[in-house]
């Protein structure tokens, strides 16, 4: 009997990482001329994930993400995993903004690249399995065939494919 090959779509992000870089952000904004007396928190909800930043106005609003977003990249962590919520205002006149941090395959992505994946008429099966998507075929050309079909969709969330067998 022909064995089936498989790979799991996933999108995951390194907390530990997150953790390093907003370290880094905050060290670097307590250091800078501009944004020193600005007293901005960058605070990581690991269990929650998603990152409050607190700080003086706009202008350290837009410095201190740019700042944040740096040291994202320069971690490997995909920018695309950041969903910048509102500004909203904070107390004493402040400004406040949630970034949510995405891991994980919502159910309305998962349909989304599944949808994808049928319409492409490759001979493959898909299978939702908690936040990630199990891709099976009995030819590996049809598998790299997938892989070459998410990795040009331009999602605004990010991918990895793991499990290769």
């Amino acid at each position: 009997m022909a064995q089936n090959h498989s790979f799991d779509i996933v999108s995951e992000i390194n907390f530990q990482e997150v953790d390093n870089a907003v370290n880094q952000a905050v060290k670097e904004i307590r250091q800078r001329y501009d944004l020193k007396d600005s007293h901005t928190e960058i605070e990581l909800n690991k269990k929650e994930k998603f990152l409050t930043i607190n700080t003086k106005d706009e202008y350290t609003r837009k410095q201190s993400i740019d700042i944040l977003e740096s040291k994202f990249i320069k971690r490997g962590i995909p920018l695309k995993a950041l969903k910048f919520e509102e500004p909203q205002p904070a107390a004493s006149g402040r400004i406040k903004q949630k970034v949510v941090l995405q891991s994980g395959i919502s159910k309305d992505n998962a349909k989304l690249i599944i949808k994808m994946i049928k319409d492409s008429k490759l001979k493959v099966n898909t299978q939702i399995q908690d936040e990630q998507i199990r891709v099976t075929a009995p030819k590996i050309d049809n598998l790299q065939s997938v892989i070459k079909l998410i990795k040009d969709a331009d999602l605004d969330f990010p991918v990895q494919f793991t499990n290769y067998k």
